[in-house]
Protein backbone atom coordinates (compact mmCIF):
# COMPACT_ATOMS: atom_id res chain seq x y z
CA UNK A 1 0.00 0.00 0.00
CA UNK A 2 1.61 3.14 -1.06
CA UNK A 3 2.41 5.24 1.67
CA UNK A 4 0.87 8.83 2.64
CA UNK A 5 2.74 11.81 2.56
CA UNK A 6 2.60 12.85 6.04
CA UNK A 7 3.55 9.36 7.31
CA UNK A 8 6.70 9.63 4.79
CA UNK A 9 7.33 12.87 6.51
CA UNK A 10 6.99 11.70 9.78
CA UNK A 11 9.37 8.62 9.81
CA UNK A 12 11.77 10.66 8.05
CA UNK A 13 11.68 12.97 10.84
CA UNK A 14 12.00 10.40 13.13
CA UNK A 15 15.24 8.70 11.73
CA UNK A 16 17.00 12.10 11.16
CA UNK A 17 15.94 13.20 14.97
CA UNK A 18 17.45 9.73 16.47
CA UNK A 19 20.67 10.39 14.20
CA UNK A 20 21.00 13.70 14.85
CA UNK A 21 20.88 13.05 18.94
CA UNK A 22 23.64 10.25 18.23
CA UNK A 23 26.04 12.65 16.72
CA UNK A 24 28.27 15.13 17.39
CA UNK A 25 27.69 18.76 16.25
CA UNK A 26 28.90 19.46 12.91
CA UNK A 27 33.12 20.09 12.82
CA UNK A 28 34.64 22.28 10.66
CA UNK A 29 36.01 20.88 7.53
CA UNK A 30 39.86 19.52 6.80
CA UNK A 31 41.63 22.40 4.41
CA UNK A 32 42.76 20.94 1.41
CA UNK A 33 45.49 17.86 1.32
CA UNK A 34 48.74 17.97 -0.19
CA UNK A 35 48.54 16.99 -4.19
CA UNK A 36 50.79 13.64 -2.44
CA UNK A 37 48.69 12.64 -0.29
CA UNK A 38 47.41 8.74 -0.27
CA UNK A 39 44.45 7.71 0.32
CA UNK A 40 42.40 4.72 1.86
CA UNK A 41 39.09 4.91 -0.23
CA UNK A 42 35.78 3.52 -1.02
CA UNK A 43 33.88 4.41 -3.89
CA UNK A 44 30.19 4.56 -3.05
CA UNK A 45 28.84 4.60 -7.29
CA UNK A 46 26.07 4.26 -9.67
CA UNK A 47 27.27 4.23 -12.91
CA UNK A 48 26.66 5.92 -15.25
CA UNK A 49 28.87 6.59 -17.84
CA UNK A 50 30.85 9.41 -16.18
CA UNK A 51 30.98 7.55 -12.90
CA UNK A 52 32.63 4.02 -15.33
CA UNK A 53 35.22 7.02 -16.05
CA UNK A 54 35.91 8.11 -12.59
CA UNK A 55 36.31 4.86 -11.51
CA UNK A 56 38.74 3.57 -14.07
CA UNK A 57 40.65 6.60 -13.33
CA UNK A 58 40.84 6.21 -9.60
CA UNK A 59 41.70 2.45 -10.63
CA UNK A 60 44.81 3.89 -12.57
CA UNK A 61 46.27 5.02 -9.28
CA UNK A 62 46.88 2.75 -6.93
CA UNK A 63 49.99 4.19 -5.21
CA UNK A 64 47.94 7.03 -4.55
CA UNK A 65 44.62 5.88 -3.48
CA UNK A 66 44.14 2.45 -2.04
CA UNK A 67 41.02 1.24 -2.98
CA UNK A 68 39.13 -1.12 -0.46
CA UNK A 69 36.19 -1.37 -2.18
CA UNK A 70 33.42 -0.55 -4.69
CA UNK A 71 29.75 0.17 -3.50
CA UNK A 72 26.97 0.16 -5.74
CA UNK A 73 23.61 2.10 -5.21
CA UNK A 74 20.69 2.78 -7.70
CA UNK A 75 20.85 6.31 -9.30
CA UNK A 76 21.28 6.93 -12.76
CA UNK A 77 19.71 3.03 -13.55
CA UNK A 78 18.76 0.15 -11.43
CA UNK A 79 21.27 -1.22 -8.88
CA UNK A 80 21.18 -4.42 -10.61
CA UNK A 81 23.00 -2.28 -14.09
CA UNK A 82 24.87 -0.20 -11.54
CA UNK A 83 26.46 -3.40 -9.72
CA UNK A 84 27.05 -5.07 -13.13
CA UNK A 85 29.00 -1.52 -14.58
CA UNK A 86 30.95 -1.03 -11.86
CA UNK A 87 32.09 -4.76 -12.47
CA UNK A 88 32.81 -4.05 -15.89
CA UNK A 89 34.75 -1.29 -15.30
CA UNK A 90 36.67 -3.34 -12.45
CA UNK A 91 37.78 -5.89 -15.63
CA UNK A 92 38.38 -3.21 -18.36
CA UNK A 93 41.12 -1.91 -15.32
CA UNK A 94 42.42 -5.30 -14.53
CA UNK A 95 41.52 -5.02 -11.38
CA UNK A 96 40.28 -8.28 -9.50
CA UNK A 97 41.49 -7.26 -6.38
CA UNK A 98 38.95 -4.52 -5.69
CA UNK A 99 35.63 -6.23 -4.32
CA UNK A 100 32.20 -4.73 -5.20
CA UNK A 101 29.13 -4.85 -3.06
CA UNK A 102 25.55 -3.94 -3.69
CA UNK A 103 23.81 -1.59 -1.48
CA UNK A 104 20.14 -0.03 -1.37
CA UNK A 105 17.93 -0.38 -4.43
CA UNK A 106 15.94 2.52 -4.22
CA UNK A 107 15.85 5.65 -1.81
CA UNK A 108 15.29 6.30 1.52
CA UNK A 109 11.22 7.31 1.04
CA UNK A 110 10.82 9.29 -2.63
CA UNK A 111 9.62 7.43 -5.49
CA UNK A 112 12.77 5.70 -7.74
CA UNK A 113 13.97 7.82 -10.68
CA UNK A 114 16.47 7.23 -13.22
CA UNK A 115 18.37 8.89 -15.95
CA UNK A 116 18.30 6.89 -18.94
CA UNK A 117 17.88 9.74 -20.99
CA UNK A 118 20.95 10.73 -20.13
CA UNK A 119 23.08 7.54 -19.77
CA UNK A 120 21.19 4.90 -21.71
CA UNK A 121 18.64 2.41 -20.39
CA UNK A 122 22.21 0.28 -19.92
CA UNK A 123 23.77 2.93 -18.05
CA UNK A 124 26.71 3.38 -20.85
CA UNK A 125 26.41 4.17 -23.91
CA UNK A 126 29.31 4.22 -26.89
CA UNK A 127 30.64 0.48 -26.03
CA UNK A 128 29.59 -3.01 -25.26
CA UNK A 129 28.11 -3.91 -22.33
CA UNK A 130 28.24 -7.18 -21.34
CA UNK A 131 28.34 -9.68 -17.90
CA UNK A 132 31.80 -9.59 -16.44
CA UNK A 133 33.37 -12.77 -15.30
CA UNK A 134 33.92 -11.60 -11.83
CA UNK A 135 30.82 -11.44 -9.77
CA UNK A 136 29.89 -9.33 -6.95
CA UNK A 137 30.80 -9.60 -3.18
CA UNK A 138 29.19 -11.40 -0.50
CA UNK A 139 26.67 -9.33 1.64
CA UNK A 140 25.27 -5.86 1.14
CA UNK A 141 27.09 -2.60 0.76
CA UNK A 142 25.41 -1.07 3.81
CA UNK A 143 26.98 -4.00 6.33
CA UNK A 144 29.85 -3.18 4.48
CA UNK A 145 30.46 0.44 5.27
CA UNK A 146 29.59 -0.45 9.24
CA UNK A 147 31.68 -3.36 9.62
CA UNK A 148 34.51 -1.49 7.74
CA UNK A 149 34.15 1.49 8.95
CA UNK A 150 33.57 0.65 12.76
CA UNK A 151 37.26 -1.48 12.39
CA UNK A 152 39.14 1.16 10.81
CA UNK A 153 41.38 3.52 12.55
CA UNK A 154 40.32 6.63 13.34
CA UNK A 155 39.67 9.23 11.07
CA UNK A 156 41.35 6.99 8.55
CA UNK A 157 38.69 6.00 5.43
CA UNK A 158 37.55 8.46 2.74
CA UNK A 159 34.88 8.08 0.94
CA UNK A 160 34.21 9.27 -2.22
CA UNK A 161 30.07 9.82 -3.00
CA UNK A 162 29.47 9.60 -7.09
CA UNK A 163 25.82 8.71 -7.16
CA UNK A 164 22.69 9.43 -4.47
CA UNK A 165 23.86 8.79 -0.85
CA UNK A 166 21.91 6.31 0.53
CA UNK A 167 23.99 3.60 1.40
CA UNK A 168 26.03 6.25 3.73
CA UNK A 169 23.00 7.28 5.21
CA UNK A 170 21.34 4.12 5.82
CA UNK A 171 24.90 3.00 7.93
CA UNK A 172 24.83 6.39 9.65
CA UNK A 173 21.36 5.73 10.94
CA UNK A 174 22.07 1.97 11.95
CA UNK A 175 25.50 3.19 13.19
CA UNK A 176 26.38 6.29 13.84
CA UNK A 177 29.29 5.54 15.70
CA UNK A 178 31.42 5.09 12.15
CA UNK A 179 31.92 8.75 11.15
CA UNK A 180 34.89 8.05 14.30
CA UNK A 181 36.48 5.84 10.98
CA UNK A 182 35.67 8.64 8.33
CA UNK A 183 38.33 10.99 7.41
CA UNK A 184 36.07 13.18 5.22
CA UNK A 185 33.67 12.56 2.13
CA UNK A 186 34.12 14.08 -1.33
CA UNK A 187 31.12 14.29 -3.12
CA UNK A 188 29.82 14.90 -6.51
CA UNK A 189 26.68 16.57 -6.25
CA UNK A 190 24.87 19.91 -5.66
CA UNK A 191 24.31 22.80 -7.61
CA UNK A 192 24.17 26.88 -6.68
CA UNK A 193 24.87 29.69 -9.30
CA UNK A 194 24.80 27.20 -12.07
CA UNK A 195 21.24 25.57 -11.51
CA UNK A 196 20.45 21.73 -12.04
CA UNK A 197 20.43 19.25 -14.22
CA UNK A 198 17.14 17.18 -13.37
CA UNK A 199 14.93 20.20 -12.83
CA UNK A 200 15.66 24.10 -11.99
CA UNK A 201 16.88 24.16 -8.86
CA UNK A 202 18.05 20.11 -8.29
CA UNK A 203 21.42 18.33 -9.05
CA UNK A 204 20.12 14.75 -10.21
CA UNK A 205 22.50 12.93 -7.13
CA UNK A 206 20.77 15.21 -4.66
CA UNK A 207 17.02 15.11 -6.40
CA UNK A 208 17.17 11.15 -6.17
CA UNK A 209 17.44 10.73 -2.63
CA UNK A 210 17.53 14.26 -0.69
CA UNK A 211 16.63 12.58 2.60
CA UNK A 212 19.79 10.41 2.55
CA UNK A 213 21.67 13.57 1.35
CA UNK A 214 20.17 15.34 4.09
CA UNK A 215 21.42 12.76 6.29
CA UNK A 216 25.19 13.01 5.22
CA UNK A 217 25.21 16.90 5.53
CA UNK A 218 24.23 16.66 9.17
CA UNK A 219 26.85 13.88 9.58
CA UNK A 220 29.33 15.76 11.11
CA UNK A 221 32.08 14.77 9.01
CA UNK A 222 34.41 16.62 6.91
CA UNK A 223 32.82 17.09 3.32
CA UNK A 224 33.90 18.66 -0.02
CA UNK A 225 31.35 18.71 -2.49
CA UNK A 226 32.07 19.03 -6.20
CA UNK A 227 28.96 20.34 -7.45
CA UNK A 228 27.55 21.35 -11.12
CA UNK A 229 29.12 25.15 -10.65
CA UNK A 230 32.38 23.28 -11.27
CA UNK A 231 31.75 20.25 -13.24
CA UNK A 232 30.25 22.77 -16.00
CA UNK A 233 32.72 24.70 -16.08
CA UNK A 234 35.51 21.38 -17.33
CA UNK A 235 34.14 20.62 -20.48
CA UNK A 236 35.08 17.96 -23.25
CA UNK A 237 36.55 18.83 -26.72
CA UNK A 238 37.17 16.83 -30.02
CA UNK A 239 40.81 17.68 -28.86
CA UNK A 240 40.47 16.12 -25.47
CA UNK A 241 38.67 13.17 -26.62
CA UNK A 242 41.14 12.23 -29.37
CA UNK A 243 44.15 12.73 -26.89
CA UNK A 244 42.23 9.79 -25.03
CA UNK A 245 41.82 7.94 -28.06
CA UNK A 246 45.47 8.49 -28.96
CA UNK A 247 46.73 6.70 -26.25
CA UNK A 248 46.47 3.70 -28.09
CA UNK A 249 45.89 1.52 -25.25
CA UNK A 250 41.95 -0.13 -24.29
CA UNK A 251 40.66 1.83 -22.01
CA UNK A 252 41.93 5.38 -23.69
CA UNK A 253 39.74 4.01 -26.30
CA UNK A 254 36.77 2.73 -24.03
CA UNK A 255 36.58 6.38 -22.00
CA UNK A 256 36.38 8.41 -25.77
CA UNK A 257 33.93 5.86 -27.11
CA UNK A 258 31.81 6.31 -24.02
CA UNK A 259 32.86 10.05 -23.75
CA UNK A 260 31.59 10.84 -27.50
CA UNK A 261 28.38 9.37 -27.05
CA UNK A 262 27.71 10.81 -23.44
CA UNK A 263 28.49 14.37 -24.06
CA UNK A 264 25.80 15.04 -26.81
CA UNK A 265 23.04 15.04 -24.79
CA UNK A 266 24.12 18.13 -22.42
CA UNK A 267 25.91 19.59 -25.16
CA UNK A 268 22.05 19.81 -26.94
CA UNK A 269 20.28 20.79 -23.73
CA UNK A 270 22.56 23.44 -22.65
CA UNK A 271 24.14 24.58 -26.00
CA UNK A 272 27.60 23.85 -24.59
CA UNK A 273 30.83 23.36 -26.91
CA UNK A 274 31.82 20.27 -24.64
CA UNK A 275 30.03 17.87 -22.10
CA UNK A 276 31.09 17.64 -18.25
CA UNK A 277 32.46 14.72 -17.26
CA UNK A 278 30.64 14.74 -13.57
CA UNK A 279 32.45 12.43 -11.28
CA UNK A 280 35.72 12.51 -12.42
CA UNK A 281 36.27 15.39 -10.65
CA UNK A 282 36.22 13.68 -7.55
CA UNK A 283 38.87 11.61 -8.27
CA UNK A 284 41.01 14.32 -9.67
CA UNK A 285 40.03 16.39 -6.68
CA UNK A 286 41.80 13.00 -4.59
CA UNK A 287 44.76 13.12 -6.78
CA UNK A 288 45.40 16.81 -7.64
CA UNK A 289 43.45 19.38 -5.17
CA UNK A 290 45.42 22.18 -6.17
CA UNK A 291 43.20 21.94 -9.62
CA UNK A 292 40.34 23.23 -7.52
CA UNK A 293 38.95 25.97 -5.15
CA UNK A 294 36.01 26.43 -3.21
CA UNK A 295 35.26 28.03 0.16
CA UNK A 296 34.05 26.02 3.59
CA UNK A 297 30.11 27.32 3.42
CA UNK A 298 26.42 26.02 5.47
CA UNK A 299 24.72 23.50 2.77
CA UNK A 300 21.27 22.39 3.57
CA UNK A 301 19.11 20.31 1.70
CA UNK A 302 15.55 21.01 0.73
CA UNK A 303 13.78 18.01 1.28
CA UNK A 304 9.74 19.11 1.21
CA UNK A 305 7.73 18.51 -1.37
CA UNK A 306 7.62 21.12 -4.39
CA UNK A 307 9.31 23.56 -6.61
CA UNK A 308 12.68 22.99 -4.74
CA UNK A 309 12.66 19.33 -3.92
CA UNK A 310 16.32 18.34 -3.63
CA UNK A 311 17.76 21.95 -3.93
CA UNK A 312 21.48 22.10 -2.27
CA UNK A 313 20.36 25.43 -0.42
CA UNK A 314 24.17 27.01 -0.41
CA UNK A 315 25.19 29.54 1.73
CA UNK A 316 27.68 31.53 0.05
CA UNK A 317 28.02 34.82 1.43
CA UNK A 318 26.86 33.56 5.21
CA UNK A 319 23.82 35.33 5.38
CA UNK A 320 22.38 32.72 7.39
CA UNK A 321 25.11 32.56 10.03
CA UNK A 322 25.16 28.72 10.22
CA UNK A 323 28.02 26.42 11.02
CA UNK A 324 29.79 25.66 7.88
CA UNK A 325 29.17 22.10 6.85
CA UNK A 326 30.88 21.79 3.54
CA UNK A 327 33.93 22.90 1.51
CA UNK A 328 32.01 23.72 -1.66
CA UNK A 329 34.61 23.86 -4.62
CA UNK A 330 33.47 26.47 -7.44
CA UNK A 331 36.19 26.46 -10.09
CA UNK A 332 37.97 24.02 -11.33
CA UNK A 333 41.43 24.16 -13.98
CA UNK A 334 40.06 22.18 -17.32
CA UNK A 335 42.83 21.74 -18.91
CA UNK A 336 44.62 20.63 -15.84
CA UNK A 337 41.82 18.08 -15.48
CA UNK A 338 42.25 16.51 -18.57
CA UNK A 339 46.34 16.14 -18.96
CA UNK A 340 45.53 14.49 -15.20
CA UNK A 341 42.85 12.04 -16.71
CA UNK A 342 44.88 11.41 -19.79
CA UNK A 343 48.23 11.19 -18.06
CA UNK A 344 46.31 8.23 -15.73
CA UNK A 345 44.51 6.69 -18.31
CA UNK A 346 47.50 5.99 -20.00
CA UNK A 347 48.87 3.42 -17.45
CA UNK A 348 45.94 1.45 -17.91
CA UNK A 349 45.78 -1.80 -20.11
Amino acid sequence: MPLSSRWKADLFSFLLAGFALLTTSIAPTAAHAADATVHTLIIDTDPGADDVIALLFAMAAPERLKIQALTTVAGNVPLAKTSRNARLAREWAKRPDIPVYAGAPRPLLRTPIYAADVHGSEGITGVKVFEPKQPLAEGNAVDYLIRTLRAAPEKSVTLAMLGPETNLALALTQAPDITRGLRELVLMGGAHFNGGNITPTAEFNVFADPHAAEIVLKSGVPITMLPLDVTHKILTSPDRIAKLRGIGNQAGKTVADILDAYVQHDMQYYGLPGGPVHDATVIAYLLQPSLFKGKQVNVEVDSREGLGFGQTVMDWYGGLKRPANVNWIAEGDAPGFFDLLTQRISRLP
